[in-house]
């Protein structure tokens, strides 16, 4: 596991990199203006639907269930449930993507109904349902990348389905930087270039899959009992990853009424983000639940206790320094990467303060990672969705009772977004990890206490060092590329080496997580 994790994490860092770089060039290619809006929201609708269809409810179901046939049936057996899966599935997109394609308005109108009611924004929101209308098919090509990404992982293939998101970061620099001027206006050319980087992606995966024998043959066939199975597991995760997405319109139609650029401050602060949630919690998340699917088919719950502790050990070493880092670091990193260009200051304070705001929820989106598959490995779908929507329902209130008075009295609603974001984490990590704990599927290893006091330990120490060196760094707007560059690396090397400098001096050894797993 600690093998396939590094793999996987390490090949999304490179994706990860490389979408920073692509983060950059889009700042200063489009700044924060009217136009990055409406590209975000037009490449965030065809992102919503492709939870429900490739990352959410159908890898939830579909994983397991394939471990499933391949540990009873063999590798015949897994091949005829991918035909009539891809068969279901691919059926599906295409009708769900002509819809998308034809009612673009409407569906616009959804996420950014601020844009549709206030004539002034009449103008952006027409260039947001035309760029919707190019960007839609990413859908269908992104969801059946997915499908492949999981029966390569189910496989234990894991570094294509990590190193695949890097052709999108590619694509989208290419269309940035060599495609703009084809195009008036010229933020056309990223839409153009989110559908070229979902048939790429796609095609990419294909010859590794028929170089496993695995390629689908697509086969109509909704009276197949493995898919009748899948379809089963899906309908509750369906209707929380739903209840999920629908939340997240809420963000952006809250973000719509918010002041211009809103939209792009907290694309850009949930970016960095979503870093090390990406590089470990989804890393270490993408390893377990295949692991956990097939130790719950040999009926070894021992394992899967063990499995599920080494699992947290390991987002816990990593996003609690993450988290206070991006904190004390907020506005140096984000002037660093992306004050270039269109991009202002201005937009680098506001950025900052989401992207605090979204940093205190960190450790719970990596715990959801790992706790979550410690239900959908023994199939069971349903709780996690209760959980999902309790936390959903108060992050809902939470928007309205931090958004209302932080942006009247100081114009920073898009932060109290975040803050609700941050707050649906803990809420959901809390009630995942209580459940495994009362229906006694996991309990704590020994030395749990001295683990976290270690760590407590050596985040103080770091963030000491951090706020040390602050103290006499100020003013990064003011500073060139290579001055902000230099500096950010020495805070990012020093912070780093004192957070594990500290961990050894505390009595912290690599045979800790060996003795977990």
């Amino acid at each position: 596991m600690l093998r396939g994790s590094s793999i996987v994490g390490g090949a999304t860092m490179l994706s990860r990199v490389m979408g920073l770089v692509r983060d950059m060039v889009l700042a200063r290619f489009a700044g924060a203006g009217d136009a990055a809006d409406a590209f975000f929201v037009a490449f965030k609708i065809p992102n919503f639907f492709r939870r429900l269809f490739a990352e959410g409810a159908f890898a939830q179901a579909f994983v397991p269930v394939l471990a499933e046939y391949r540990q009873s049936g063999g590798i015949a057996a897994a091949r005829e449930l991918n035909d009539r899966v891809a068969g279901a599935l691919g059926g599906t997109l295409l009708l769900v993507t002509l819809f998308g394609v034809l009612c673009a308005p409407l569906v616009a109108g959804i996420f950014a109904f601020g844009w549709w009611w206030d004539g002034g924004e009449r103008e952006k929101f027409d260039l947001a349902v035309d760029m919707l209308r190019i960007t839609f098919p990413y859908l269908m090509l992104i969801s059946l990348t997915g499908f492949a990404g999981a029966i390569l992982n189910s496989f234990d293939r894991f570094a294509v389905p990590a190193l695949t998101p890097v052709l999108l970061n590619l694509v989208l620099i290419a269309a940035a930087t060599v495609a703009a001027g084809w195009f008036e206006p010229q933020i056309m050319a990223l839409a153009w270039g989110v559908s070229a980087a979902g048939t790429v992606q796609l095609l990419f995966q294909i010859p590794f899959l028929a170089r496993l024998g695995l390629l689908p043959r697509p086969r109509w066939d909704w009276q197949y009992p493995g898919v009748r199975k899948i379809l089963r597991l899906m309908a509750p995760a369906i209707f929380g990853v739903s209840v999920t997405q629908i939340s997240l319109v809420l963000d952006t139609l809250l973000a719509s009424f918010l002041p211009s650029g809103s939209v792009s401050w907290l694309y850009f602060s949930d970016r960095l983000t979503e870093l090390p949630l990406g590089v470990f919690g989804v890393a270490v998340a993408t390893v377990i639940l295949p692991s956990l699917s097939r130790q719950h088919a040999d009926g070894d719950p021992e394992r899967f206790r063990h499995t599920l502790d080494w699992a947290l050990r390991s987002v816990t070493l990593i996003s609690l320094p993450a988290s206070v880092a991006l904190v004390v670091l907020a506005e140096p990193l984000l002037t660093t990467l992306f004050q270039y260009g269109a991009m202002a200051p201005r937009d680098m304070a506001m950025s900052a303060w989401s992207l605090r705001a979204y940093s205190l929820g960190l450790l719970a989106f990596m715990l959801i990672k790992v706790l979550a598959p410690g239900y959908f490995a023994r199939q069971d779908t349903y709780t996690p969705v209760r959980f999902g929507l309790i936390a959903i329902a108060a992050k809902m209130l939470l928007s309205l009772a931090f958004v209302i008075p932080l942006n009247h009295y100081f114009r920073l609603g898009h932060m109290g977004l975040a803050l609700a974001t941050a707050c649906q984490a803990v809420i959901n990590a809390w009630l995942l990890y209580q459940g495994l704990r009362r229906d006694h599927i996991y309990r704590p290893e020994a030395g749990w206490g001295v683990y976290l006091l270690r760590l407590l330990a050596a985040n103080l120490a770091m963030m000491g060092v951090l706020l040390l060196a602050l103290h006499y760094w100020r003013d990064w707007s003011d500073w060139s590329w290579l001055d902000r560059a230099w500096r950010m690396g020495m805070l990012v090397a020093g912070g780093g080496a004192t957070y594990l400098l500290t961990l050894f001096v505390v009595g912290l050894r690599p045979r800790h997580f060996r003795a977990a797993g």
